[in-house]
């Protein structure tokens, strides 16, 4: 019996010395558990609140590579995405839903073989309101020389800075121009002077999910491609009596014409360079104040949101090309008046001289009305 305790005595001393060759907080031997090296980044980070819905999320791995992300929206449909080709990082493709929760899940494999999983979730910002944007001219639409770019806001843009930050213009002239803002709803933009003819031009307004201000965002992107037509405008100096049209510089009609009278300021063709805005092959024409409504005419043009057109007047046929008699318009003979209607562009110029008044820059669309120095002081950026 005294022989068998000895020998575990001895045994106890021997357990006791290999342990003590590992000190408290030393490393531990080669081949135990080691955390491993591979790290996700995300961005918006796990948790984050009120995230953009119109910037892409990112994730990224270090020391390793990614295997698989999946961003799930609350539908539990996946987010489209892409990995790079080192498998470093992945980046969705399509925009976010204002108002939602979404998943992070995936995995990666690190430089030291061991996989890491992938968990987290965000939500995205909710508006106060949603604020839609149009966009014109619109797509293949052929317009004249003198067209303006507008986008239209359904509410007043409060940080005109971030909205037109997402406006871009493109065009096959490589025609610089400016952005101005009209009114809180309204920017327009034109180059310095006329578009050249046949240019091709590309709008993005990347409106989803910019801010306004005031807790207003966004709606939805809107994008044209159209086409500037042939370079025709039309030349009134109101003493004439002639309405000039001209094509790339040369004279391809001149249309005996009545204007508005030459000594009443309010009821003159003002001064001013205009645009065609609208044809009709009918319009009625109502001004309770001069004694007359339901007038119907055929072949207005209309060039001036003061209440300028030119169109036909058999009933003025006596005074065209003799004497200016209009309450404004530019009268004509009927099968003058069809055959300029039958040349228009909406986007033509409509350049008028010789009158008492000059129209003031009020009254849509009168961006040519605006020195280009004053017009390009009206962007917000």
């Amino acid at each position: 019996m005294r022989k068998r305790v000895t020998a575990l005595l001895l045994a106890g001393l021997v357990l006791a010395g290999c342990s003590a060759e590992v000190e408290p907080g030393s490393a531990k031997p080669e081949g135990g558990d080691k955390p491993p090296v591979a790290k996700f980044t995300t961005a918006p980070a796990d948790g984050a609140t009120d995230v953009p819905v119109n910037q892409p999320v990112k994730v990224t791995v270090a020391e390793g590579t990614i295997d698989q992300v999946t961003l799930t929206n609350p539908e539990g449909e996946a987010v489209e995405g892409k990995v790079a080709e080192d498998k470093k990082s992945w980046a969705s493709t399509e925009p976010l839903g204002y108002g939602k929760s979404y998943t992070y899940a995936g995995g990666a494999t690190g430089t030291d073989g061991k996989k890491v999983e992938l968990k987290g979730a965000f939500t995205t910002l909710t508006p106060a309101s949603q604020v839609r944007a149009t966009l014109f001219p619109g797509d293949d639409q052929t317009v004249g020389v003198a067209v303006p770019i507008m986008v239209k806001f359904e509410a007043d843009v409060t940080d005109r800075a971030s909205a037109e930050k997402a406006l871009t213009v493109t065009n096959s002239a490589n025609v610089k121009g400016s952005w101005a803002w009209l009114n809180p709803r309204e920017v327009h933009y034109r180059p310095e002077t006329y578009w050249p003819a046949n240019t091709k031009v590309h709008v993005e307004a990347k409106l989803y999910g910019v801010p306004y201000g005031g807790g207003a965002f966004g709606k939805a992107d809107v994008t044209s491609d159209f086409t500037i037509g042939r370079h025709q405008v039309v030349k009134i100096h109101t003493p004439s009596h002639q309405l000039v049209v001209e094509r790339d510089g040369q004279q391809v009609a001149s249309y005996p014409a009545s204007f508005g009278r030459d000594a009443d300021a309010e009821l003159t063709t003002p001064n001013g360079t205009f645009v065609v805005m609208q044809k009709d092959p009918q319009f009625s024409f109502d001004n309770p104040r001069y004694g007359y409504t339901n007038v119907l005419k055929k072949w207005a043009v209309r060039f001036s949101n003061h209440g300028e057109f030119i169109h036909e007047n058999n009933d003025n046929a006596a005074n065209i090309g003799r004497a200016n008699t209009s309450h404004g318009c530019a009268n004509l003979l009927e099968a003058d008046a069809k055959a300029y209607y039958d040349s228009a562009l909406v986007g033509d110029p409509v350049e008028v001289t010789g009158s008492i008044t000059t129209l003031p820059p009020q009254f849509d669309w009168y961006d040519w009305q605006i020195p280009w120095a004053q017009w390009q002081t009206m962007s917000a950026l």
